[in-house]
């Protein structure tokens, strides 16, 4: 074999190797976006969110309001409560009769349960109670 034809099939395998990269990445992608539109707020909406740390861990309603706010949820209050009966679990209430607000934030919390508990006194649509079993996305390292 010649140099000249070592050099074709190096450069067909190394064709090959990014159009397969790029085709999975494609799909990868659109697997993406799907999952990631389900859990972001309608567009043209105002979804007004309550987060409340219903755990004994600090920072966890912080970080859900950061994580709501980048799906395009507009957190308006953030808090503890001392109503610890749920358990570990992650809810997510449903205020005002819009269960599908209620369910595309619970899939961005990373799938939680979600109860209609109409309040009409409450200024928001959902409230978020995270549990202790909710792990917060890993932030990026900024030292």
């Amino acid at each position: 074999m010649t140099l000249r034809g070592g050099a074709m099939i190096g450069l067909v395998i190394v064709m090959l190797g990014v159009g397969g990269g790029l085709a999975s990445k494609r799909v990868r992608g659109a697997v993406s976006r799907r999952l990631f539109s389900s859990a972001t707020a309608p567009r043209g909406v105002r979804v007004r969110v309550q987060v409340l740390n219903a755990t004994t861990t600090r920072g966890l309603a912080r970080r859900a309001t950061e994580l709501l706010r980048d799906h395009g949820f507009d957190v308006v209050d953030v808090g503890t409560t001392p109503a610890r009966d749920q358990g570990d679990s992650t809810f997510v209430l449903d205020r005002t009769g819009h269960p599908e607000w209620a369910e595309r934030a619970a899939a961005a919390m990373g799938g939680a349960r979600v109860i209609s508990r109409p309040d009409s006194s409450r200024y928001v649509d959902v409230t978020v109670l995270v549990g202790a079993n909710w792990r917060p996305p890993a932030q990026p390292f900024n030292p």
